[in-house]
């Protein structure tokens, strides 16, 4: 993804679809791998993300598959 800010907007993308998806997760890791630290936007995102889900807004799915 390689653009500023690439953790928030994978966290706005999980909030307006309301669900966390495997491959959401997996590019959210793997920005945090590639960069190997995180700005404090993106870390406010995750912080939001993580409250979002503690509080069953966001739901953890195991794809986002259509059916």
């Amino acid at each position: 993804m390689s653009t500023q800010y690439a953790i928030r907007k994978l966290v706005e993308k999980a909030l307006d679809i309301k669900k966390l998806t495997p491959e959401i997760e997996n590019e959210i890791n793997s920005e945090l791998t590639e960069l190997g630290y995180i700005s404090d936007v993106d870390y406010e995102a995750l912080e939001l993300l993580m409250s979002e889900m503690d509080a069953g807004r966001i739901k953890l799915v195991p794809s986002l598959g259509y059916s």
